[in-house]
């Protein structure tokens, strides 16, 4: 079951992507057609270090977020503080899931949802909220759900499994890049080349790498599961005519790794079960995941769907232990895009793995290079759907204020999830049971993002001050926090310095990290004491020139040196900070604000007690994370 908000009238899923803004290096990755250079670390913070700023602009370089080939680091329970995160932002996470049991805002978002969040080899969040098993039935006459007795529920734990439906694709992907590094499997190559039939309705010029970044020209899905033979599937697969010729455009498609599927079976002569068992799960000791799971783990298993026509495809009543998605079922429940179950831990395993170049513990399932293909870019031609070799990249509609060029995740249509941040050395996993009693009932990713915005939230963003910022200059090494501008959707902030006599240019620190095209922050001034503004001209580190006064999307989550050119004498001067109604970055800090005359000499300093009072904040406040 696909997640694409086309099939249910709601706007697309990646309606509203933006544009990227990337600072940095690049690492290459040979001559791969279509991909985008990996962009520049951002913090360098790693694996259990305070907080982000680290790889600062004012510091000689920055470390590499690229995967390690060394790192085999493992998961262990521990601290907030032990993971280099903020407590009371992990505990708002858990506040901001448990919002979505009530209605949100007709129906619950889901009846319960697991909870897990961790940075480096610490997990310092995992929590179950809700139920499991709350519902008996759907009545679509009163549009309600037909609760159990409280007796009968159960409640969802720590260890509950789930469905983890277009997650899969996560897997079935990984078993492809394998190949790949194997030389089994070539990504330029042709499906036919591996299945002959698979040309039919158009399709020759179909290739591997379009089937794993969904540029193949498939359409959403179709309904396989009213053919009752494989057979019968098969040619159904190989006449489909693409929606769009090939390479054209991005449609994220279930075809595609139900094609990968069939391309994996073939070469390899084993079922995708079979492979996800022994390169996958076995290895990285990933005991509750596989296709299929057996009758003793349906106690743990939360339910998904009433699953009934018309809002079905099959007449199945409430599903609980088999897959839920009608093609993956009609498959016998082994589908390379759909069909898995698994709990947190375990894909917090798998999360783990990635983060560390491919290797957990003493096992390796891919190498660095192969993971780094994962996360970069190969959907540069179609701005706002990035995409990696099976994971999407930068998606804000899910990933919330965690999406960086780098993060990397998915969603499973079931209300499951998975984000990966390199840049943070973070991870974040909502395992919710959303179709629970019926599909209508959830709208959107709103947990998600509500999750993911206090995940990022809690890495720390250290003052420009920090020591590990040395080339900073001492006259911006603050005896106060920073300012920060706050993660409000739909509010304007701003922070305004009073009228100065003899001041010509301004100097401080600026950290933004926002969503892209959406999110502008922007340096203003005006001479008519506040009636109108416009903006101001300023570079970044003394090289990158900002004509319009504005800056957003992607910084690198560094700190930037400001200087800027007041424009007349005695005006007042500002930064302004506006969101949209939608998503949000991690935010906007600014450091060391200071006027100087002619002469260089500071005619107003913040960290003076006097200046720092005549400063207005409105909705800006001072912050030390």
């Amino acid at each position: 079951m696909t997640e694409d908000a086309t099939r249910d009238g709601r706007l697309s899923r990646r309606a509203f992507g933006g544009g990227v803004l990337a600072l940095g290096g690049a690492v290459m990755i040979g001559a791969v057609p279509g991909a985008a250079a990996a962009p520049g670390p951002g913090s360098g913070s790693g694996s259990g270090l305070p907080g982000e700023g680290a790889g600062s602009a004012f510091s000689a370089g920055s470390a590499s977020s690229a995967p390690s080939a060394a790192r085999r680091t493992t998961l262990r329970r521990g601290s907030a503080r032990r993971a280099g995160l903020l407590a009371p932002h992990l505990d708002r996470l858990v506040t901001e899931a448990e919002s979505f049991l009530a209605p949100s805002p007709t129906h619950p978002w889901y009846a319960g949802a697991v909870l897990l969040a961790g940075r480096g080899g610490t997990v310092a969040l995992h929590r179950a909220i809700g139920s499991a098993v709350r519902y008996a039935a759907y009545d679509e006459k009163t549009d309600t759900g037909i609760e159990l007795p409280p007796e009968l529920r159960v409640p969802m734990t720590e260890r509950t499994v789930f469905d983890l439906a277009s997650v899969s694709k996560l897997f079935t992907s990984i078993l492809a890049v394998q190949q790949i590094e194997r030389g089994t499997l070539d990504l330029e190559a042709r499906v036919t080349s591996y299945l002959p039939e698979f040309g039919g309705g158009g399709k020759q010029d179909v290739t591997v790498r379009q089937l794993l970044t969904h540029t193949s020209g498939f359409r959403s899905w179709i309904p396989l599961y009213r053919e009752p033979t494989r057979e019968g599937k098969l040619r159904l697969l190989w006449s489909e005519v693409p929606a769009n010729p090939p390479g054209s455009t991005y449609l994220y498609s279930d075809l595609n790794l139900i094609s990968l599927q069939l391309i994996l079976e073939e070469i390899t002569g084993l079922g995708l079960d079979v492979l996800l068992h022994d390169e996958i799960t076995a290895p990285l000791g990933m005991h509750r995941t596989r296709f299929n799971p057996p009758l003793s783990w349906r106690p743990e298993i939360a339910a998904t769907e009433d699953a009934r026509p018309p809002w079905s495809g099959l007449d199945r009543g409430m599903v609980r232990g088999e897959v839920h998605d009608e093609n993956a079922h009609s498959m016998g429940g082994v589908a390379g895009h759909a069909g898995i179950f698994s709990r947190a831990w375990d894909l917090a395993i798998l999360a783990r793995t990635l983060l560390n170049g491919g290797a957990y513990g003493r096992a390796r399932v891919l190498s660095p290079a192969s993971v780094e293909l994962m996360f970069t870019d190969f959907n540069t031609a179609f701005p706002g759907d990035e995409h990696g070799l099976g994971f999407e990249l930068y998606q804000h509609w899910y990933m919330g204020a965690m999406a960086t060029p780098r993060t990397a995740g998915h969603t499973g249509f079931t209300g499951t999830s998975l984000v990966l941040d390199p840049t943070t050395d973070a991870f974040l996993i909502v395992l919710g049971n959303s179709v629970h009693p019926v599909r209508s009932w959830r709208s959107g990713s709103a947990p998600r993002v509500a999750t993911a915005n206090e995940l990022a939230r809690a890495v720390p963003v250290r003052p420009a001050r920090d020591r590990t910022a040395p080339a900073l200059p001492a006259s911006l090494r603050r005896r106060k926090p920073p300012w920060f501008a706050g993660m409000a959707s739909a509010t304007t902030a701003t922070l305004t310095l009073p009228r100065v006599t003899g001041a010509v240019r301004l100097e401080c620190a600026l950290w933004w990290d926002t969503e892209p095209g959406a999110d502008p922050v922007v340096l203003e001034t005006s001479g008519d004491g506040g009636a109108t503004w416009r903006p101001v001209p300023f570079t970044t580190d003394g090289r990158t020139a900002h004509p319009t006064g504005t800056v957003g999307g992607w910084s690198g989550r560094i700190w930037h040196t400001v200087t800027a050119a007041l424009p007349g004498a005695d005006a007042l001067l500002r930064w302004r900070y506006t969101t949209d109604q939608r998503y949000v970055g991690r935010g906007v800090y600014v450091d060391g604000l200071r006027l100087l005359d002619g002469a260089g000499h500071r005619v107003f300093d913040e960290t003076r007690p006097a200046d720092g009072a005549r400063i207005e904040a409105n909705g800006w406040a001072r912050s030390a994370d």
